[in-house]
């Protein structure tokens, strides 16, 4: 789960100021946690608390309203901040860059898409939101298994039918923001597949455009599970947290 909170906080003063190149420095001092890092631990809370729809919902609601200005997408924010808990059949990236605790707590691919789908469903209840969810949660898995790139490639194929065939070369020039699972998950997949190491992935993703937060977060979270992250990005991404968002996240590690 560090990865996808290092991807947003790093990513997090490129989302409106795209760059198209690898060379910049990690922690801009500009840098800070946005709705991707909140709701990835909300959804760890939620899993905390049984991993019902229901837990789910109250955890994100929980806290959206301790951090109000995190950066919610429109629909995504007007549900948050509402008294409506039914879905609203989105196929946003946001079900795939929150999930990345689902796959940590589990040790059987099936029940990790379960309950990526459920963590998914209470809001992105479109075929393409729950999709999201699951292959990134799947990656994440498979590199926790020790399972090659190829091995990842061929299983998120095969199983959710994302192009993984292209390279970052080809993607980077027109790529643009995208909100959309099916326009993000691919090519945050790609940007871990064809990275080095931990930081090389992060630079990857961000490199691409787009909704750089959210891209950054989806690799990290996979690029966590295949690499070490180093001891100095972890730390400087955790200083940057608060109270209440660092006990989340070491509550989540005690339970590993």
């Amino acid at each position: 789960m560090i990865g996808a909170i290092i991807g947003d906080i790093v990513g997090s003063v490129y989302e409106w100021n795209n760059i198209k190149t690898k060379e910049f420095p990690l922690f801009n001092p500009g840098c800070f946690f946005t709705d991707d890092t909140v709701m990835t631990l909300a959804i760890a809370e939620g899993m905390f608390n049984g991993g019902s729809a229901e837990a789910f919902i109250q955890s994100m609601k929980k806290y959206g309203h301790m951090y109000p200005d995190a950066g919610y997408g429109g629909r995504f924010g007007n549900w948050l901040f509402s008294e409506d808990i039914h879905p609203y059949n989105s196929w946003g990236n946001g079900s795939a860059m929150r999930v990345s605790s689902v796959a940590w707590l589990f040790d059987t691919l099936s029940t990790i898409e379960q309950y990526a789908e459920v963590s998914a469903a209470v809001t992105h209840n479109h075929p393409e939101g729950i999709k999201g969810a699951q292959a990134t949660s799947s990656a994440i898995f498979l590199a926790r298994k020790g399972k090659t790139k190829d091995e990842i490639k061929a299983y998120v194929e095969s199983k959710y039918g994302y192009d993984l065939s292209r390279t970052l070369e080809e993607i980077r020039p027109d790529y643009r923001f995208y909100q959309s699972c099916q326009e993000t998950v691919p090519e945050a997949i790609i940007a871990f597949l064809e990275s080095v190491d931990f930081e090389d992935a992060i630079r990857n993703a961000i490199s691409l455009g787009g909704d750089s937060d959210t891209l950054a977060a989806i690799t990290g979270s996979i690029a966590e599970a295949a690499y070490d992250v180093p001891v100095e990005i972890k730390e400087n991404a955790l200083s940057i947290l608060d109270e209440h968002l660092l006990d989340v996240y070491r509550q989540f590690c005690d339970r590993l």
